[in-house]
Order: structure tokens, then C-alpha cells, then sequence
């Protein structure tokens, strides 16, 4: 078990917690969960005694071992990649050094003998023989090659870096498991591999992440970080959202009787319950549930902005047509032979195994960009808003975020006053003296937000978005996949959000260099279809 006692800890006048105390329990794996800002990452740092709090300690079981994900991708520059994981065992790691020294001394005694007899009997029990090949495995689960594993880390992309740094975390099975947004720059496949590996997980675990079906698919609770406290509430994200939102439904309803509340919160909790018999986390999870009381549901103090893209028009018939397009990047065919046309009522994702196909497809289509063959036409229908991944172009001019959103007021609106402007800040949270803030001293989750707010101004009947979720926070991901799923017009998009692709798209199209694979059926099938998989081989091969 780990424990936080009192933890309090400011920056000045500003206080992240105050007087915090939470226990983690063994067989629990936690999603800590906040605004930004809000001190997730920190929480973690402090439990692994890299930031002292002001007051307070952390405490933990004596002889568990703690493992933290490093965020510091040139720690381990000068240490080969397998070294580099087998460090995750610092414990095994120096024993491991200190036997080798023993065996290496040419004068050899007794008393050396006796201690390499102690440090062998350690070596075995943490399982030091089979060490390197349990460290090899890991590595190639996580998508790294075995030619790469005696490589030195500064001489592999930063990419494998962040999943050498993953394996480490992972090596050697530890008491506590600190991961702080381990799913950045995992492809799906990981992603899945990783999901697998801790919903098995036996120890304590306690994740930050922005993924929200990375965490209803391994965790048994949620960590609220709100308002200098933390409050532990039994189930995945999914179910702390869903019945934090009815409960403030409930307080609301002043109409409907105690018992008539009270009958559908037990009935929630009943639903979810079964459910969770599907989750990888089935027996954890349906346990915590079927003990939970409606008194443990809590309303959330989470404000969620308004994200509605309200068309002014409906798209026609042609939308868009494209024909043999193609993308060369330094002579990487990023994308070849893409042909397909929009129907009315399609939500797209689209994929590629080339992180720079989907972008450099949009950027085309958006006319940021040059084909190297083929051609697209868009219908005179459509009204398209686009939101590219990276935007910092647009914020250079240091203007407030007034005078920013009117130059992006278009021409058909004819009064476009403060309150008018206000309205659209206002629906992505930025209200009061915040409108005045200069743009140039944005934060990326500020300036994505402001982005938005340009999107809906356009009343668009097509959206193109490229990693929506990128630098937003929980509830700003939420709102937005909420706005794409009620949205009446087309959606184009491509993100690392499992379940803002699964719930938003109808079509699936991946961009390969000899083609294209495009079918009619959601993400979750799309990645399980047998056929599907055989046709990625052949045309990434």
C-alpha cells in the first residue's frame, strides 16, 4: 500500500493540495484525473519523492518496490537500451554490478565467496537469471527490434526512446507503478499491448492520462484532482463521468421524487456493474461496483465547455471527390492512388501507419500543401472549418483574444459586437478578464481552445480535424467528441483518442503507399476485421 498524509504543497499564493489524504490499496489501478493544471503530474512526483511538499509525508509498505515512468529522454543517452531497462530494478541492477566486481577479482577469498553465495541467493530471487531475456521481451512488445536493443539510447529516435523509458517503468514487476501519460507516442497496437498488460496487473497502479479508453480499460477507479484535494470514486472514467453528470441531473430535478432518484442511481450503478463483466478488468471491476452506495456518487465541479458546430447551410450532393492523389515526402511515398468521394451523413476517420500521411492529406485538401499528383474538388455546398495540429501560426501577433476571434468573423454575420464575440469565448471557457489575454502568451491548451471558438464561428457544414484532443484536458476531450457525435454535417478526422474515433466515425479510410483500404463500419471493427488486417500487410509491405 502507499499512503499520502497530509500533503500540502503551494507555489506561492497558488495552492495545488491542501492537506491531502488517500490511500492506494494493492490489486487497484488508478486514473488521476484533472484539469490541466490542476497538479496530476506533480501528485505523482510527489509520491515518488522527486518534489517535497510543503507538508505532509507519503508513506509506504515496507519492501515495496516504486517504479516511476521518467519523462527525461536523455538520462540514459550513453547506456545501451536493454542496460537502460534492466535499470528499472535498481535493486537487482547493483547487485547484478556488485557480483560481476567479485567474480572479476583476481584474489578471490572466502569471504568473497560467502558474499557472492548471499548476492547469487538475492540475484535468484528477484529473478536475475532470467533478467536480460524477461528485458528483451518487454522491449519487443513494446515495438522495439531486437537489432536495436544493444544500441546506446542516444543513438535511437526519440520515439523508441519514450518506450525504452516505458519498458523500464514495466521491468521487473514492482509493488507501485507511477505512469504519467504512458500511451504518448504508442501506436494502437501498443497501445492495446499496454492496456492488456495492466488490466493483468496484480500491484498498485496509478496513471495520468488524457486517454479516455486507456483508462476505462484499465482502471477499478478514478482519483478526482479538483480544488486542492483528491477524492478516490470506485469505477473507470466512463462510469465516473456518466454518473457524476446524472447526479447533477438529479439535483436539479426538483420535480422528481427522493425515492424515483434514488431507484435510478441504483439502477445506473446495476447497469454499469454488469457491464464491466466485458472489461478486461471484469473481476476487479464488477467487485468494486456491485459494493458501491449511491451515497459515494458525487456530482463533478468540472466545467465542460460548449462545443456545437451549427451549420448554416446542409451540404449537398458533391461534397468532395478525390482522385489519384499522391504525397512524396524527401522521396517517402507518405500516400499513393487515393480515390474515394464524401456522402451526405459520413463521419470519416482516417488513418496511416505514417504519421505525416494524414496531416500532409489534410494540409492538401485545406490547400496548406502541394499534391505530387492527382487532384480533389470540393462542392459549392460546403463550408469547411479546419483544425490543424499545429497552430502556433496563428498566434503570433500578440493581440487579445478579442481582437484575435474578429478577425476570423465571417462575412455574412453583420453584427459581430462584444457580446457577440464574448458568446463564442465564453462557450470554450474563457470568460470575464480572460478575453483581454494576449495570444502570444497562450498555453497549447488555451490556443487549441481558441481555435475552436474560430470553428464554430464559421457555422461550418464540414470539419477537418487533425488530432483534435491534442493539449486539451478531459473535459474539453468529452465535449468535443460529444459536439462531433450530435454534429449534423461531415466529419473528417484522424486522432490518437480510441474512443473519439470509435464513437464519432462511420467510415474508416487508411492512407498507405499503395493505396488506400476504405470501409463502411466503425474503428473498433475496423482494427478487428481479419480481412482488414490481411490488406494492411500487403500494402505497407
Amino acid at each position: 500500500m502507499i499512503s499520502a498524509r497530509n500533503i500540502t504543497l503551494a507555489y506561492g499564493k497558488r495552492v495545488l493540495f491542501d492537506e491531502v489524504n488517500i490511500n492506494f490499496i494493492k490489486g487497484n489501478c488508478y486514473g488521476v484525473i484533472g484539469a490541466n493544471g490542476a497538479g496530476k503530474s506533480t501528485f505523482l512526483k510527489i509520491l515518488s519523492g522527486e518534489i517535497e511538499p510543503n507538508k505532509g509525508t507519503v508513506e509506504i509498505t515496507p519492501g515495496e518496490r516504486m517504479s516511476f515512468l521518467k519523462q527525461n529522454q536523455f538520462e540514459f543517452d550513453e547506456c545501451t537500451v536493454l542496460n537502460t531497462v534492466l535499470m528499472g530494478h535498481q535493486k537487482m541492477w547493483t547487485i547484478m554490478h556488485e557480483r560481476e566486481a567479485i567474480y572479476a577479482k583476481a584474489d578471490f577469498s572466502e569471504e568473497d565467496g560467502i558474499r557472492a553465495g548471499e548476492l547469487e541467493a538475492e540475484f535468484g530471487e528477484m529473478g536475475g537469471y532470467t533478467a536480460e531475456s524477461d528485458a528483451a521481451t518487454l522491449l519487443s512488445s513494446l515495438g522495439i527490434k531486437d537489432d536495436m536493443h544493444g544500441s546506446l539510447m542516444k543513438d535511437i529516435p526519440s520515439n523508441m526512446k519514450v518506450r525504452v523509458l516505458l519498458a523500464q517503468a514495466l521491468f521487473g514487476n514492482p509493488d507501485i507503478l507511477l505512469l504519467d501519460e504512458p500511451t504518448n507516442g504508442l501506436d494502437i497496437e501498443t497501445i492495446g499491448w499496454l492496456e492488456n498488460f495492466l488490466a493483468d496487473y496484480e500491484n498498485i497502479v496509478l496513471v495520468v492520462s488524457h486517454d479516455r479508453h486507456f483508462l476505462d480499460t484499465v482502471c477499478t477507479h478514478v482519483a478526482d484532482v479538483d480544488r486542492a484535494k483528491i477524492k478516490v470514486f470506485t469505477g473507470n472514467y466512463t462510469f465516473w463521468y456518466e454518473s457524476s453528470q446524472l447526479m447533477s441531473r438529479q439535483i436539479n430535478d426538483k420535480n422528481k421524487k427522493t425515492e424515483d432518484k434514488r431507484q435510478a442511481l441504483i439502477d445506473f450503478i446495476a447497469r454499469f456493474s454488469a457491464n464491466a463483466s466485458k472489461s478486461k478488468q471484469a473481476t476487479s471491476r464488477k467487485k468494486a461496483l456491485e459494493k458501491l452506495t449511491i451515497e459515494e456518487i458525487e456530482p463533478s465541479n468540472r466545467k465542460y465547455p460548449g462545443i456545437i458546430f451549427q451549420p448554416l447551410r446542409e451540404v449537398g450532393n458533391q461534397i468532395l471527390n478525390i482522385e489519384n492523389l499522391k504525397k512524396l515526402v524527401d522521396g517517402r511515398v507518405l500516400f499513393d492512388k487515393v480515390n474515394f468521394s464524401i456522402n451526405k451523413g459520413e463521419k470519416i476517420a482516417f488513418l496511416s501507419k505514417d504519421p505525416l500521411a494524414v496531416t500532409s492529406f489534410f494540409e492538401i485538401i485545406n490547400e496548406k500543401a502541394q499534391a505530387d499528383g492527382g487532384k480533389f474538388e470540393w462542392g459549392t455546398t460546403i463550408t469547411k472549418a479546419y483544425l490543424p495540429v499545429e497552430n502556433n501560426e496563428f498566434f503570433t501577433a500578440g493581440l487579445s483574444l478579442m481582437d484575435w476571434l474578429r478577425q476570423f468573423v465571417p462575412s455574412h454575420v453583420t453584427d459581430a459586437d462584444e457580446p457577440f464575440i464574448r458568446g463564442f469565448l465564453g462557450k470554450m471557457l474563457f470568460s470575464g478578464d480572460d478575453i483581454m489575454k494576449k495570444t502570444n502568451v497562450l498555453s497549447g491548451g488555451e490556443k487549441v481552445r481558441c481555435m475552436v471558438s474560430r470553428m464554430m464561428l464559421q457555422n461550418p457544414n464540414l470539419v477537418v480535424l487533425d488530432q483534435p484532443t491534442n493539449h486539451l484536458d478531459l473535459e474539453s476531450i468529452q465535449s468535443f467528441n460529444e459536439g462531433c457525435i450530435s454534429f449534423p454535417g461531415i466529419v473528417m478526422l484522424t486522432s490518437h483518442d480510441h474512443t473519439f474515433m470509435q464513437t464519432v466515425a462511420n467510415r474508416i479510410i487508411e492512407l498507405t503507399p499503395k493505396g488506400i483500404i476504405d470501409r463502411l463500419m466503425t474503428f473498433d471493427e475496423y482494427m478487428e476485421d481479419k480481412r482488414v488486417k490481411e490488406l494492411r500487410e500487403e500494402l505497407y509491405a
